[in-house]
């Protein structure tokens, strides 16, 4: 992951999470053996970050 991808995340509020990887039609796609250093069953994919959601704040405070 290049520094322009982390930068990427952090303005966007991403996080990049490894997840099994599927096919067109939703099933697991397994992991080819003939390749020891590459692992298809898994894919990285980006997700917004889960946090404490925003304060409200109100500018009439006071006001009828």
């Amino acid at each position: 992951m290049g520094i322009f991808s982390k930068l990427w995340d952090k303005v966007t509020g991403t996080e990049r999470v490894k997840v099994r990887a599927r096919n067109k039609k939703g099933h697991y796609v397994a992991d080819d053996k003939s390749t020891p250093d590459v692992n298809e069953a898994y894919t990285t994919k980006r997700v917004k970050k889960r946090g404490r959601p925003k304060k409200k704040f109100s500018d009439n405070i006071g006001s009828e």
